[in-house]
């Protein structure tokens, strides 16, 4: 398409009231999904051709993001030029004003580029709050950010030993969730990081108790379904002591769905999407190359 421009855009958005991050059919009229409103974004600026955003990493419902990103085309009306990057963000973010969705950078890229499998890493960050119960509740800012749990202290040293045998090049068949594409995802991935730290509150210099956080961080170029759930679920189990590190272990090199302990699974809400990197040279637009490109099709 002459003057038709692809954008990679980084955005960021509260979970809790999407259906996660991809679009939902539209017979589902309970909750959309945050593509869905970046696609309708998009649409009011009265593109000439269809909008269709692809996404490069998807969350389910409740999961966070502080970085995801997705590229779109766009053909603006009238022969004008392409939205600069820094006007193209101001633009959707007005017309995102009233959802918790944010877009905080964009960049024109080459027409061949693609945000899901030019993506380099992902970062998952699991937050983890520590003696929250009943008569010692967290922060409201906290409520839905955290994992929070009434233990009051884990064996951390139990889980970052735990935690290294994850790490590297694995068959992680029972760290996967059963979803409709099990038959069709190869379930070898290379976990790049996986460290546990001490963590904060948002709200630690307003609250009337210190609340003990533990932050697990994993990145990878890619996951499985909910791989880094059932991943940190396992970890606080070993953490509390209901799992030995020979256990996960066995887990693991038993490559089966079903020898994953039911019920360990953490939930979604604690969960946030915080990074996705590309290489230097990807983000560096070239109209040479896409004139190159046009001319081969």
């Amino acid at each position: 398409m002459r003057n038709c421009a692809r954008y990679l855009i980084f955005f960021q958005y509260i979970g809790t009231n999407y259906s996660g991050v991809v679009k939902v059919p539209p017979q589902q009229l309970v909750k959309k999904g945050v593509q869905d409103h970046l696609e309708d974004a998009v649409r009011k600026l009265k593109p000439l051709n269809p909008v269709s955003m692809s996404i490069s990493s998807r969350t389910d419902a409740g999961v966070h993001a502080l970085s995801n990103s997705a590229h779109f085309d766009l053909q603006r009306r009238d022969d004008k030029p392409p939205f600069a990057a820094h006007i193209l963000v101001d633009a959707l973010n007005y017309h995102l004003r009233t959802e918790q969705i944010s877009v905080t950078r964009a960049h024109r890229v080459a027409g061949d580029f693609h945000a899901r499998f030019c993506a380099r890493s992902r970062t998952y960050v699991y937050r983890v709050a520590l003696g929250a119960c009943f008569q010692s509740p967290v922060p409201l800012t906290e409520r839905d950010f955290s994992w929070n749990l009434p233990d009051t202290e884990l064996d951390v040293e139990a889980m970052r030993e735990a935690a290294a045998l994850l790490v590297g090049v694995h068959d992680f068949s029972s760290f996967r969730a059963v979803n409709s594409d099990l038959p069709f995802k190869n379930p070898v991935r290379t976990l790049d990081a996986a460290t546990i730290r001490t963590g904060v509150s948002f709200a630690q210099a307003h609250f009337h108790r210190e609340v003990p956080f533990l932050e697990l961080t994993f990145t990878s170029r890619s996951f499985l379904y909910k791989q880094v759930r059932r991943m940190t679920g396992a970890l606080v189990a070993v953490g509390k002591g209901r799992l030995s590190v020979p256990q996960l272990k066995e887990v693991l090199e038993a490559r089966d769905s079903l020898a994953y302990p039911q019920g360990l699974g953490a939930p979604a809400h604690g969960l946030f999407l915080t990074r996705v990197d590309y290489s230097d040279s990807d983000l560096q637009f070239s109209p040479q190359t896409d004139l190159q490109l046009s001319s081969e099709e």
